[in-house]
């Protein structure tokens, strides 16, 4: 059996992982008597945990908010998580998290371990710099648009389309999903009368919200799955096959999921299914394989090649006689 302050901390970290636990679950963990439960729950709430219970057939306990709990306690690999987490800096998709994130990095290295000051220093690495994303999105507006999904409060915004075109929406904010270095939000639309998602890096929310709404059931899969199928409806308005003249492992190596599919190949060669916004743009992720391929169809996706290839030569021939 554990001493009591191991017991406490052991009591404490188990109240952390779930929103409910009986007094005979807890026990069980602990190995201990239901009354020495609530005597250790006694003691947690003398020290500022504000441990709530109920009686009955569903009571049992749950760690409550207060302002004056103390920080939480976190096992050795989820201290890890955390550091290395805030060590990347959140993600290259979010902006204005630089300085937080080596705030909190140096706060929680004051209280770690010296032992796991030591394993994630061992887990330093180089990384060479690389320019912010085109589609970065401000940490202010991500928390605001969060903020909204959960209150269930109508959103208005201006939002630029891919094309440039502006305009001016309201909708019924459900979740933020995030697709690579892109982040989406799920909404129901209520000028299309149908759930819609929006690039957040795209829309400018306007100031004050609108009234709170009842929420709808959300779309077949739930939100990250309608994002990945509207993305696939653009990316996938063009298709071709193409027969790449390059071992099978080197081209699959090089196909993403999101606009290829290698279907069949050998040491020689590979045929890949592509999928594009346009046939001139798979036209010109070809040369990306660098290597001979044959265009198995459309007929247009030839055509574009060859137009393709009669504008670089034309190129080329004026750098000739220069």
């Amino acid at each position: 059996m554990l001493d009591t302050s191991a017991r406490l901390l052991r009591l404490l970290s188990l109240l952390q992982t779930r929103k409910d636990w009986s007094g005979a679950d807890l026990a069980e963990r602990l190995d201990i008597t239901t009354r020495t439960v609530r005597r250790d729950v006694d003691r947690l709430r003398e020290l500022g945990y504000p441990v709530e219970a109920s009686v009955g057939v569903g009571g049992g306990y749950q760690l409550g908010a207060g302002a004056e709990m103390p920080p939480l306690l976190l096992d050795d690999q989820e201290v890890l998580a955390v550091a290395l987490g805030l060590g990347a800096g959140a993600t290259g998709s979010v902006a204005g998290l630089d300085e937080a994130s080596v705030r909190a990095m140096s706060k929680l290295r004051q209280v770690m371990p010296s032992r796991l000051r030591h394993r994630l220093d061992s887990l330093q690495v180089d990384a060479t710099p690389t320019r912010a994303p085109v589609s970065q999105v401000e940490a202010a507006v991500l928390s605001d648009v969060a903020a909204v999904c959960h209150r269930h409060e109508r959103l208005r915004f201006d939002y630029r389309a891919r094309g440039g075109a502006e305009s001016r929406r309201e909708v019924e904010p459900y979740r933020l999903v995030r697709s690579g270095l892109r982040w989406y939000l799920l909404a129901w639309d209520l000028g299309r009368d149908d759930w819609r998602s929006f690039r957040v890096d795209r829309l400018t929310p306007k100031i004050p919200t609108g009234p709170r709404f009842v929420p709808r059931e959300l779309p077949e899969g739930g939100a990250a799955a309608y994002v990945a199928r509207s993305l696939g409806s653009v990316y996938r308005q063009a298709t071709a096959r193409v027969e790449i003249h390059s071992p099978l492992e080197q081209v699959a190596e090089m196909v993403d999921a999101e606009w290829g599919v290698v279907e069949s190949g050998d040491v020689n060669s590979c045929e890949v299914a592509l999928f594009g916004q346009s046939v001139s743009s798979i036209a010109r992720w070809l040369h990306a394989f660098d290597a001979d391929f044959t265009v198995i169809g459309p007929a247009e996706l030839r055509e574009e090649c060859a137009g393709l290839a009669d504008h670089h030569l034309k190129i080329a021939d004026r750098y000739r006689n220069a």
